[in-house]
C-alpha cells in the first residue's frame, strides 16, 4: 500500500485518481504532480515502486500544502474573519451560507433540520398529547 502525505492510497486505482484521495489534491493538481515527477499516469497504485512513491512525497512536500497544514490554514482564515467581525465572519458564526446563497428556501446543509414555527407546531403538540399511549 502506497502512503503519500500521510494518506494510504487505494491499491486498485490509477495513480492519477489515487492522489485525489489526499486532501488538497484534485484531478488537475494530480495530473501536474504526475507530469513533473515523470510517472506513467496509467500506473496503478499497487504497481508503484518505492522510488516513485518517494518522488511523489518529495514533490508534494516541496510544492503543495495538503492535509493537516491546509486544514489548519483554512480554520485560521475562518477564525480571523470571525474575530474581525466581517460580514463573512458573522455568517460563519451564525452557521449560515457565506457566499450569498438564498436562505428563505434551501440552505438545509448549513441551517440543519427544519424546525416548525408558529401555530402548526402548537397543533402538533396538542395532537401528540391527546393521542393514546402506544404499547
Amino acid at each position: 500500500m502506497a502512503r503519500v502525505a500521510g494518506v494510504d492510497l487505494p491499491k486498485d486505482k490509477k495513480i492519477e485518481i489515487g492522489l485525489a484521495y489526499v486532501y488538497g489534491i484534485g484531478k488537475v493538481i494530480s495530473k501536474r504532480i504526475i507530469s513533473t515527477t515523470g510517472i506513467n499516469p496509467d500506473t496503478k497504485v499497487k504497481n508503484l515502486t518505492e522510488e516513485e512513491i518517494g518522488k511523489l512525497n518529495s514533490e508534494i512536500a516541496a510544492n503543495y500544502k495538503v492535509e493537516g497544514d491546509l486544514r489548519r490554514e483554512i480554520q485560521q482564515n475562518i477564525k480571523r474573519l470571525i474575530e474581525t467581525g466581517s460580514y463573512r465572519g458573522m455568517r460563519h458564526r451564525r452557521n449560515l451560507p457565506v457566499r450569498g446563497q438564498r436562505t428563505k428556501t434551501n440552505a438545509r446543509t448549513r441551517r440543519g433540520k427544519r424546525r416548525t414555527v408558529g401555530a402548526v407546531a402548537v397543533k402538533a403538540k396538542k395532537a401528540a398529547a391527546k393521542a393514546p399511549p402506544t404499547v
